[in-house]
């Protein structure tokens, strides 16, 4: 089905398209339906808090194929309280669970490490599943560079 736009529509979808590139956090902004569906399933009707969980990521990757991200969660990792599981999110890949990582109490510590795919600049996101029931969650932007040489 053809879609046909007059000049005024035309100039309209190119200044949106500009403004995305411009403005900072509006690629990372937009995120997909596959994204709001898997965050939907991870957070399975709970509110999760904000803190006590951090993401390490670079702010600029210079290649969308290999970026190393690191999730630490503050949690004693004892038997009583500890991590479960921690989840990883992408708002713009083509699928958006990046990875899930189960942990017990003898993780000795809540922290994993990856390298992860990214398809476009967009922004990652965490959510980690205490004993209790609880979940933290996290977000950081990542901007992915055409070939390094800071196009996005």
């Amino acid at each position: 089905m053809a879609v046909h736009l007059d000049r005024r529509q035309a100039v309209a979808a190119g200044l949106a398209v500009l403004a995305t590139g411009l403005v900072p956090g509006a690629i990372a902004a937009a995120a997909t339906p596959h994204y709001t569906e898997a965050l939907a399933r991870v957070l399975d009707g709970r509110a999760p808090v904000h803190g006590g969980i951090s993401i390490d990521a670079p702010e600029v990757a210079e290649d969308g194929n290999m970026v190393a991200v690191s999730i630490r969660v503050d949690s004693p990792m004892t038997e009583a309280d500890h991590v479960r599981r921690i989840a990883l999110l992408s708002t713009r890949n083509p699928v958006a669970e990046v990875a899930t990582f189960h942990l017990t109490p003898r993780s000795g510590e809540a922290f994993v490490s990856n390298r992860i795919r990214l398809s476009e600049s967009q922004d990652i996101v965490a959510v980690a599943e205490l004993a209790d029931g609880t979940l933290r969650q996290a977000r950081r932007e990542v901007r992915v560079t055409v070939g390094g040489c800071g196009a996005v």
